[in-house]
């Protein structure tokens, strides 16, 4: 029977559970007192279902059970203190008194602790149902003591109900006054985290649209640098090799054709973005002549991983202006993308000139920092360092689930 009955309880505190987390569950609730109990639960607002979720959770099993076993020893203690200054009333009848009012008060205080948005508003109602029970119930208590005693219930009655009163409306506003404190302070902070919940939901609402603006003028900054270096190529080419002139021009379109609405996305896959690196290096290889060298490795796997869009190209268009052109020999640039563990490794290295003396401080290679840290926050990176074998490595680490959740 006891096992049956913790059962119960276990099945109906979870039910309660699920009510607070989900409440359209409220109407899966099996009809009847539950169901209207879950729907009480689920007409409470959103912060009020969150306390009662976290009382619920840190009272859990056993603990409900403990915490009313102290309850009614601390109640039974006031009992005795009761049957000590009144012995009259016997020792039992006072503890179950002292116990029944105190738990029934204890229960009206959850009420009003949890749910008091309803509260506010029916205060004085619940005062007033509260003194007119208890003055009800003081009055058939004092009427069947007088009648055990021998007196006829018209006179117990009518000597006894303004006993009954009194006892009534005291009871009633030793309950209703606290209740309407809690009630109020309960508001009082409710408004207080609501504005608060508010002005943080505002807040992240205006660093979001701060951190697209800043990638959008990022973005609007990367473009016209990438295409006056593309046209200058094509001007200096036109100007000293005229006869080469159209097939650069024709390699310069393809590449535009391919590659003009990668540069207004956010994000390209890797694929996408290996084509436009090949075909901006293929125009750039016609103005550097055997002076620059280029090789691509892109894993089949890594081909619909998405990226920011033209961050790669930055980072090659980096390596050819301080890297190749500086250099008496040109150099090879050798663009790679790896998953390393869980997170994806894409690196340019070139065989050019190396590291100036304050390396990664350019602005192309800042706009790419701040894309990442708006993008992905401290967990992608940018490294600059020389390589092995002369020139410079520049490594990009992007976590791959952020990527893959982002896509």
């Amino acid at each position: 029977m006891w096992s049956r009955m913790v059962q119960w309880y276990r099945d109906w505190e979870q039910e309660q559970l699920r009510v607070l987390d989900e409440p359209a569950a409220a109407q899966t609730v099996r009809e009847g007192w539950r169901r209207a109990a879950a729907c009480k639960l689920a007409s409470m607002s959103p912060i009020e279902r969150a306390q009662l979720r976290d009382f619920s959770l840190k009272y859990r099993g056993w603990r409900v059970y403990a915490a009313i076993g102290k309850l009614i020893v601390l109640f039974s203690l006031c009992g005795v203190g009761l049957y000590l200054l009144a012995p009259e009333k016997g020792l039992l009848a006072s503890i179950v008194v002292v116990n029944v009012l105190c738990l029934i008060t204890m229960f009206v205080f959850l009420v009003a602790y949890f749910n008091y948005r309803k509260m506010i508003g029916k205060t004085l109602q619940m005062s007033v149902a509260l003194m007119f029970c208890a003055g009800i119930g003081a009055l058939v208590g004092s009427t069947h003591g007088a009648m055990k005693k021998g007196v006829s219930f018209q006179d117990a009655l009518a000597t006894r109900w303004v006993q009954a009163l009194v006892t009534g409306l005291g009871a009633g506003l030793f309950i209703a006054i606290p209740m309407a404190v809690v009630g109020g302070l309960r508001n009082q902070q409710y408004e207080n985290l609501h504005s608060k919940l508010e002005h943080e939901a505002e807040r992240d609402r205006a660093a979001r649209e701060l951190s697209e603006a800043k990638l959008r003028m990022l973005h609007a900054q990367i473009e016209p640098h990438f295409l006056f270096n593309t046209l200058g190529a094509v001007q200096q080419l036109a100007e000293h090799q005229a006869p080469r002139a159209a097939a650069l021009t024709a390699n310069l379109i393809t590449f535009l054709r391919a590659s003009l609405s990668e540069m207004r996305s956010e994000r390209v896959t890797l694929a996408a973005d290996f084509g436009m690196i090949d075909a901006y290096l293929k125009v750039m290889t016609v103005r550097q002549g055997e002076r620059l060298r280029f090789t691509l490795d892109l894993p089949p796997a890594l081909a619909s991983v998405e990226v920011p869009s033209m961050m790669l190209l930055t980072l090659v268009e980096n390596a050819i202006k301080h890297g190749i052109e500086p250099s008496l020999r040109g150099g090879e640039i050798r663009i790679s993308a790896a998953r390393e563990g869980s997170a994806l490794h894409l690196c340019v290295r070139d065989t050019g000139a190396g590291l100036a003396d304050q390396p990664g401080s350019g602005e192309g290679l800042t706009n790419v920092r701040t894309r990442l840290l708006l993008l992905y926050g401290p967990a992608a990176t940018l490294r600059i360092s020389g390589a092995d074998d002369g020139g410079v490595l520049a490594e990009i680490h992007l976590p791959l689930a952020t990527v893959e959740s982002a896509a």
